[in-house]
């Protein structure tokens, strides 16, 4: 389950005005501009649903509409959003997992359902775990290692220098963690439903009808992914530290804590802009990103895609029951 909050960043789309999604746990969550849905299929090839309206942050708080303060916005909405259809998406799994349970052992008395047994307290403990890990591993560990470096190596002690090492150690240790956790069989089947999400995403902006077929014919990777996103940030992060004056390590780590929603908010405009101008000089600073999803996104099978149009049918069939429709910008 901890892995699965790592990876809420790398899997989730943030982009509020276009069809977007995350995979979850044997699931799909797609949100259309007002809406979402989350499908997860169960052992037996029963898809659970969860259809609910979501307000645009950018219409609540009308401060959220203005560059950079827009990402931060929509990438707060769309991390508790994700937070919420991982928390579902568990808990309909451990009670497939109770069903099983029964169906072996018929004679016994069945044991009362446990709702929500993944919790509000035992996600935020959960969530709080990750994000001392996100700190300590891409802020605290780049920093040490790089200061060491430095007083070992005189040539890395100037400021463009020392963030070029910082900045490399970091996205080595995002790329070896990514893969680590791609090991896993849970974590891959939820990247194999990620590949999945990106298809239904590139087949509905395709304006085909979306089917299985036409969604399978899609490649999975994705501009407004997640892992891009990430990926995008580090790069960024880089650029904005090295113009910072940080003379001390802890004045360095200060700075890479508080930089952070700045850094956030310009990495989403980049994105955006990139998922717009597919030819721009931002665009190639994005393609890192899909040359990472090799690792987050998988081949999924015709079910796991179907699970995803099952996902965007319920959020876009909410969102005309409001009036609205998605805007592909």
């Amino acid at each position: 389950m901890a892995g699965h909050i790592q990876l809420l960043p790398a899997l989730e789309s943030g982009e509020e005005t276009l069809i977007g999604g995350q995979a979850v746990m044997e699931g799909v969550m797609m949100r259309a501009p007002h809406s979402y849905c989350i499908a997860v299929r169960k052992p037996g090839g029963e898809v659970v649903t969860e259809s609910k309206t979501l307000a645009k942050v950018s219409e609540k708080y009308p401060v959220f509409r203005y560059p950079i303060l827009r990402g931060l916005g929509t990438l707060g909405q769309a991390m508790s959003l994700g937070f919420k259809s991982l928390q579902f998406s568990a808990n309909v799994a451990i009670e497939a997992e109770q069903e099983a349970e029964a169906a072996k052992n018929p004679g016994q008395a069945a044991a009362p359902k446990k709702k929500e047994v993944f919790n509000n307290w035992v996600m935020g403990i959960q969530l709080a775990f990750s994000l001392l890990f996100f700190i300590g591993a891409y802020k605290l560990l780049p920093l040490w290692l790089t200061s060491k470096a430095a007083e070992a190596v005189p040539a890395v002690q100037g400021n463009i220098a020392f963030n070029l090492v910082d900045g490399v150690i970091r996205i080595a240790i995002f790329i070896t963690f990514l893969w680590a956790l791609s090991q896993w069989k849970d974590i891959r089947r939820t990247f194999e439903y990620h590949g999945g999400e990106h298809r239904v995403v590139f087949n509905y902006e395709s304006g085909k009808p979306v089917t299985v077929p036409n969604a399978q014919s899609f490649v999975t990777f994705h501009p407004r992914c997640g892992t891009s996103f990430l990926i995008t940030v580090m790069i960024i992060s880089m650029l904005i530290y090295t113009i910072v004056p940080a003379p001390t390590f802890a004045a360095k780590f200060a700075s890479r804590i508080v930089l952070l929603p700045l850094i956030a908010g310009l990495s989403y405009e980049a994105i955006r802009y990139a998922a717009r101008k597919r030819g721009s000089l931002l665009a190639i600073l994005t393609a890192p990103g899909l040359w990472l999803q090799r690792i987050t996104t998988q081949q999924p099978s015709d079910s796991q895609t179907e699970t995803a149009i099952i996902a965007l049918n319920g959020a876009m069939e909410l969102e005309r029951q409001q009036g609205g429709h998605a805007v592909i910008a």
